[in-house]
């Protein structure tokens, strides 16, 4: 692995996260001590779904967004959280007030179908409700991303067919994700961009993609991606400040020869991308529409955690 590759999620150390306190099924422990079992489903078989939320001024940030994609997410899939959204939002408030969080938090919840009587693939192996853990840290985005940006490089890992495991799920299984981002390393880029069944340019292994060209914002039609809730308050802001905004198919031709480009995701927003397949982008970091769209987007993030 490159030790000089970027990644979306590069956060400035701090110090504190070495004893942050880790809520695991209703009790808070230290990070060395936080533990699952062997025989979970999430550690088995990636058998789970996820949200990343931010917190911001001792709130989170679209909060109901996120409970929705989560709960929607475990009814498809048939795993019972056994918890109410204000039970979760009561979880999140007791792991961030023992920790003393309120601002540039970072969080990962994660609910597994629970620990199973036998190392197999059955649902009905996991006979004793779920696992519930909630990992927050002091988690604030580099400023250099800001100005070097991204390199991006396609990659031939493909995401993907709603009838093999359909995108819109932010599982645990994360497999097909890694092997994009292992071949953009191997290809010498930072992260990859991933193309969908058809050949259109769809997502990055961790976030999703939009291109700027002649003004307008592009990005997929949200058809084989996670439709991320970054993504679709990116399409809202736009809309409310008549700034062109499609969700189409376009293809690599489009994408590499577009004036911007930038990735959206809950923990950097809003990322500049510098290069995609060694070739530049625009002048490599926030273009004028890049730019405007965060300042519209952080006015956004406020006004929803006043």
């Amino acid at each position: 692995m490159n030790l000089d590759n970027h990644t979306t999620h590069d956060a400035e150390e701090d110090e504190r996260n070495k004893d942050i306190l880790i809520y695991v099924n209703g009790d808070l422990v230290h990070r060395d001590e936080a533990k699952v079992s062997v025989y979970d489903s999430g550690f088995l078989l990636g058998d789970g779904m996820w949200e990343g939320m931010r917190l911001y001024n001792g709130k989170w940030a679209f909060f109901d967004d996120h409970m929705d994609r989560l709960f929607d997410s475990c009814k498809s899939v048939s795993l019972d959280i056994g918890m109410t959204r204000e039970e979760v939002a009561a979880a999140l408030k007791k792991t961030a007030d023992a920790n003393g969080m309120t601002n540039d938090v970072h969080c990962r919840l994660m609910i597994t179908r629970g620990r199973k009587a036998k190392p197999f693939q059955h649902p009905s192996l996991s006979r004793w409700g779920p696992t519930v853990v909630i990992i927050m840290e002091h988690s604030k985005p580099v400023d250099r991303l800001l100005n070097t940006g991204i390199r991006l490089a396609t990659v031939p890992q493909v995401r993907g067919l709603p009838m093999s495991q359909d995108a819109k799920y932010n599982s645990h299984s994360k497999l097909n994700c890694v092997l994009g981002c292992l071949q953009a390393e191997q290809a010498g880029a930072d992260e990859a961009l991933m193309l969908d069944p058809h050949g259109f340019v769809n997502t990055t292994n961790a976030c999703n993609f939009f291109i700027v060209r002649k003004g307008e914002v592009w990005t997929s039609t949200g058809d084989y991606c996670m439709n991320g809730v970054t993504r679709q308050k990116v399409i809202d802001v736009c809309k409310a400040n008549d700034i062109p905004v499609y969700e189409k198919n376009y293809s690599l031709y489009e994408a590499v020869s577009a004036d911007e480009a930038f990735l959206t995701g809950t923990f950097g927003a809003q990322t500049p991308v510098a290069e995609i397949d060694g070739k530049p982008i625009g002048d490599k970091g926030a273009g004028p529409v890049t730019r405007r769209i965060r300042d519209l987007y952080k006015q956004l993030v406020m006004d929803n955690v006043k």
